[in-house]
């Protein structure tokens, strides 16, 4: 005999943002998103000086660069499509770059960005990182580091938390966006390169979903919808129990729907861990891509926006773009008293989970929130 549990499937990071992911088998979480997610961001360098947001929208070639993470490095490496980008190749196209995950600022030239409409200064790593991404992408570009600065949160954090006699309204605001105010610091220390919240939570049930709107023979790579966290069902043996075959639960009722998500405004991850999940995730053409060829995809790979948009435009903030996961923040753990420290300063809030820790829906909304980010 056995059950189905919801737990975490997938943990995934993004050192430099818009490049393809480095999947964990564990995570810390913080305040700010998973340790090491994307502190770097590249740059276009535009012909009148300034600089443009490369992101895998505008530049789906980002996919064709492979991140791991070594002994304090991301290392990155490229991989050259069967059609090149750039040609002939250039030989760093063949090589390995090393970037310290904790680089020192002192001297580095300040380069100041904006993200989402939120914005912050950043540090430029130098000529070796630039003339390196510069050669593979085939134009000018720069590599910015975040160190510790932060961007603002301008809609969507969790308010502060009241205590357990908190009125009915009270408890009913406790996630209502915050319309481009800053949050208190208690409660959120800001952004990196992430866009909107620290984590991106998705579920297998809506990617099987999609995947199902495709020919026989394709499916849709959950990669494409750049998460952080992947939960799915799980079949778990009982205690003791013999082994069913590995078909046991077949005719189990599911315990994930697709879509579900839209309605889960907390989680908790293990036994203490909490996640609010405060706003909806709008998709763009960067689902489009074809990973392998730094393109656009053609074919029904290059038609998944267009498919989503007949029925997941769910968003009445967002109206013109479908919905798939959900932003997320990091909440204290259910045996902290309280949310800040008692003395006035900010305390750590960091958890460690992990691929197969068990996730549970603690608190739902009856209707999708609504985006409110201001433009």
């Amino acid at each position: 005999m056995g059950h189905k549990t919801l737990q975490i499937t997938e943990l995934y990071i993004y050192p430099i943002k818009s490049l393809r992911p480095v999947s964990l088998d564990r995570a810390l979480l913080q305040r700010e998103g998973l340790r090491y997610d994307r502190r770097f961001m590249l740059l276009k360098v535009e012909a009148g000086g300034g600089y443009k947001n490369i992101q895998v929208f505008h530049f789906p070639e980002c996919a064709l660069f492979h991140q791991a993470i070594d002994d304090g490095h991301v290392v990155v490496t490229y991989r050259i499509p069967e059609h090149p980008l750039v040609v002939p190749p250039p030989p760093e196209q063949y090589t390995a770059l090393r970037v310290p995950l904790n680089p020192a600022i002192a001297g580095l030239e300040t380069v100041d960005i904006k993200l989402f409409s939120s914005s912050t200064t950043t540090y430029r790593m130098g000529d070796t990182y630039d003339s390196w991404f510069s050669a593979c992408l085939g134009y000018r570009a720069i590599l910015v580091y975040i160190g510790d600065n932060r961007r603002s949160v301008l809609a969507h954090a969790p308010q502060p938390e009241q205590p357990q006699t908190q009125s009915w309204f009270s408890h009913l605001t406790s996630f209502v966006p915050y319309y481009g105010q800053q949050p208190p610091k208690e409660e959120a220390s800001g952004l990196v390169f992430n866009e909107a919240a620290p984590f991106l939570l998705t579920s297998k049930a809506s990617l099987r979903n999609v995947s199902a709107r495709l020919p026989d023979g394709q499916e849709m790579d959950m990669i494409k919808f750049r998460p952080n966290i992947v939960v799915d069902e799980v079949w778990e043996e009982s205690s003791g129990s013999e082994d069913s075959g590995g078909d046991g639960d077949d005719d189990t009722p599911s315990i994930l729907a697709a879509w579900d998500e839209d309605f889960w405004a907390e989680l908790l991850v293990g036994s203490s861990h909490r996640l609010a999940l405060t706003a909806n995730c709008a998709r763009c053409v960067s689902i489009n891509v074809d990973y392998t060829a730094g393109r656009p995809a053609s074919g029904e790979l290059g038609s998944v926006l267009k498919k989503l948009m007949k029925d997941r435009r769910v968003d009445t903030g967002n109206k013109w773009s479908p919905i798939f996961g959900r932003y997320a923040f990091l909440l204290p753990p259910t045996n902290s008293s309280s949310s800040s420290g008692g003395g006035g300063g900010q305390e750590e809030l960091e958890a460690d989970v992990a691929v197969g820790d068990e996730v549970k829906v603690t608190r739902r909304i009856n209707e999708r929130d609504t985006w409110a980010w201001p433009k």
